[in-house]
């Protein structure tokens, strides 16, 4: 079972210059399912597969998000003071905002309104981290085990970014349970429980919460934002966006427009602002706000493959440390790919970056490999 981050569509890095892990997760002899949690990617509601995959390669990503109707207006205008307030961020507090971040701004508002005509055939969704947690994990693992029909009813497990979040939080869960997790054994990508000792560079958003919050914004187009944006990445003051995505010159040129331009969606502003509390006292909690998920991860049984990028300006090696280093010595294996002449990996390059199919993802074959047991 593969997990992505939380907006990406897996099914973006089946295709191109470069294949990601799933495509050569078969070829070794596994059953692979994508996981695309509700709202992600090719996930759809009262909707068949091909008319999901024919308005991903439409205009926009996807039209499933959480706005009421007769509510676009207010929304979009609320939208657009939370786009000048991430322009404002990205300028850095400068007192004279330069003509790039003009331009910019100019491009959101153009993307605003192109979203804002997408309003009104969109439904009423409103979720969190736990949703995922608590209902999509669980319900997609029980499918897959009815069509797999593995010998021992477990499976296999990887996730990217938000991916290995969900999937560290389920082993967390259900060690403090006491509960057997159904899986076999887990493999994280980029991943954590904990980033507030970390430099990550997601820090730099926390800012957009708290307006988030108080404009009760119900979702924030962060799709359309980096698509938006993307065209100013090149030169200076954004050129750190890129960076962001994958190392200098490690992605295929291709696949990074790609990536940008088709792999984000809109994200729910709950599920943004639990998030958050990854990078507070504590670590991710559950949305009571008593639960830490870090607190019980040592009392999962399950071995875990940790793996970080040493350019990985999201979610740094100390981040993944950070919750690598409370697993059970036996059960962990953690390793950072990167060199210091070179190749290095990003967030992205771990899953789609040209050296990922030679190094990262026979990685992970021979960890599932090793611990199959069927």
């Amino acid at each position: 079972m593969r997990l992505g981050g939380i907006t990406r569509c897996c099914c973006y890095l089946e295709s191109g210059p470069m294949q990601s892990d799933t495509i050569s997760l078969p070829s070794q002899g596994f059953d692979t399912w994508i996981l695309e949690v509700r709202g992600a990617g090719l996930s759809a509601r009262q909707m068949d597969y091909e008319e999901a995959n024919q308005s991903l390669n439409g205009a926009s990503d996807w039209t499933e998000s959480v706005l009421l109707a007769g509510q676009s207006s207010n929304i979009v205008g609320q939208l657009r003071d939370l786009s000048q307030k991430l322009v404002d961020i990205i300028g850095k507090g400068q007192n004279v905002v330069p003509q790039p971040l003009v331009g910019l701004q100019e491009r959101l508002s153009s993307t605003l309104e192109d979203f804002q005509k997408q309003l009104d055939v969109i439904e009423n969704y409103d979720w969190d981290f736990d949703h995922y947690l608590e209902e999509d994990v669980p319900t997609a693992m029980d499918y897959i085990r009815t069509c797999s029909k593995p010998k021992d009813g477990k499976l296999l497990a990887i996730g990217h970014s938000m991916g290995g979040i969900l999937l560290y939080a389920v082993l967390s869960r259900y060690g403090f349970k006491g509960k057997d997790t159904g899986l076999v054994s887990v493999a994280t990508l980029g991943s954590s429980l904990d980033y507030t000792s970390s430099r990550s560079s997601l820090k730099w958003l926390l800012p957009l919460a708290e307006p988030a919050q108080a404009l009760n914004v119900p979702v924030i187009p962060i799709g359309e934002l980096i698509a938006a944006a993307h065209p100013f990445a090149s030169r200076p003051p954004f050129s750190w966006l890129n960076l962001q995505i994958s190392a200098q010159n490690t992605m295929h040129p291709e696949l990074m427009e790609k990536l940008v331009m088709k792999n984000f969606g809109t994200v729910p502003a709950r599920l943004l602002l639990q998030l958050t509390t990854a990078f507070q006292e504590g670590g991710l909690c559950d949305r009571s706000g008593a639960f830490f998920y870090k607190d019980h991860i040592a009392k999962c049984n399950v071995p875990i493959l940790a793996l970080a990028g040493d350019l990985d300006l999201i979610c740094p090696p100390d981040a993944v440390y950070e919750t690598a280093k409370l697993i059970p010595e036996h059960l962990l294996t953690y390793k950072v790919f990167g060199e210091p002449g070179g190749p290095h990996f990003a967030h992205y390059d771990l899953v789609g970056g040209r050296m990922a199919p030679a190094q990262v993802y026979p990685c992970i074959i021979q960890f599932l490999d090793h611990h199959d047991k069927i």
